[in-house]
């Protein structure tokens, strides 16, 4: 398995060992012994979600706050996206910074988001199925969302017109979450 830090040092992509040949490919999509060794902490994951979305929907920027916040573990099972994380710990030095990578049932790389960062992606492929591992459980209690086209953030979302729920364009701007 291959490490690499982004931008944001505590966000990390992983990038499994693939073994192909002329019947398909395997790869351990988990290995909890390899990943905490990666990150250099224990986890210990509660929750999978799972979704289908159709080409440019856009999910995100969401969160939750202490003491529900999650960490996630993402992938691609089917098509592509464009994976972000907004950096929301106020006390970081990257407060208010993002990272974006481009996941994919073909890279099969996964993105590693510890607790207090929001997440969204966008579909860059039609029937995209995207799946995580959550260390807590969804509390909608402690849900918040940032909006997606946040001026102070700026992020380049590879796309121009995304489909988004109506719950996602009632987000708050970054200053104000």
């Amino acid at each position: 398995m291959k490490v690499t830090r982004t931008e944001i040092p505590d966000v990390a992509i992983i990038e499994p060992d693939v073994f192909n040949d002329e019947r398909g490919f395997f790869f351990e999509s988990y290995n909890q012994l390899k990943f905490e060794q990666a990150i250099g902490r224990k986890v210990n994951f509660v929750q999978d979600n799972h979704s289908l979305s159709i080409e440019q929907v856009l999910r995100g920027l969401h969160y939750q706050i202490p003491p529900n916040a999650q960490a996630k573990l993402i992938r691609v099972i089917r098509g592509k996206i464009f994976d972000v994380v907004v950096d929301i710990r106020k006390d970081s030095q990257t407060f208010g910074h993002w990272a974006g990578e481009i996941l994919s049932a073909k890279n099969k790389k996964q993105l590693w988001i510890p607790e207090g960062f929001a997440h969204g992606f966008v579909t860059l492929e039609d029937n995209t199925i995207f799946a995580y591992k959550c260390t807590n459980f969804y509390n909608p209690e402690s849900e918040g969302a940032i909006i997606w086209n946040d001026r102070d953030l700026n992020i380049d979302w590879k796309i121009n017109q995304p489909t988004i729920s109506e719950k996602d364009m009632k987000a708050v701007d970054f200053k104000n979450f």
